[in-house]
């Protein structure tokens, strides 16, 4: 069974973690420095969400349907992505194995993975707030 039961419980905690990062100002623009457009698609439940973090412009996320054009494009289980936002998914073992695909320039997707580990705790923290340990613990 599947961590999250519906597409707006993927929008409530990984969707909540961008919105929440866009406003970090420490963290946010490193993120900006890759310079891209990134759209999550998820299955399982069927969901997506888009990132724009672009040097001079706006950063925006879209939870669900989204005009940006994505530069980069990543797709998985949702439960994947839940397990890698833990800390408990390696990303070059994940696409290896199929378990993550990525389409788009292999420089700006390898420009992000060293930025995402110091939001891992970020991911932990958010869980146990909406008291959501049974997702901590599942993974």
């Amino acid at each position: 069974m599947p961590y999250f039961k519906d597409e707006q419980e993927v929008y409530d905690y990984i969707g909540k973690l961008f919105q929440d990062l866009v406003k970090d100002e420490e963290m946010w623009p490193k993120f900006r420095r890759a310079n891209t457009i990134v759209q999550y698609q998820f299955r399982n439940p069927e969901s997506q969400i888009t990132v724009r973090m672009r040097e001079n412009e706006d950063a925006q996320v879209d939870l669900g349907p989204s005009d940006l054009e994505p530069e980069v494009l990543m797709t998985m289980e949702a439960d994947t992505a839940h397990k890698f936002w833990l800390g408990k998914v390696n990303v070059t073992v994940a696409l290896a194995r199929g378990q993550m695909k990525a389409k788009g320039p292999v420089a700006k997707i390898l420009k992000l993975v060293p930025l995402v580990k110091p939001v891992f705790p970020r991911y932990r923290q958010m869980l146990a707030s909406a008291g959501r340990e049974d997702l901590m613990e599942a993974a």
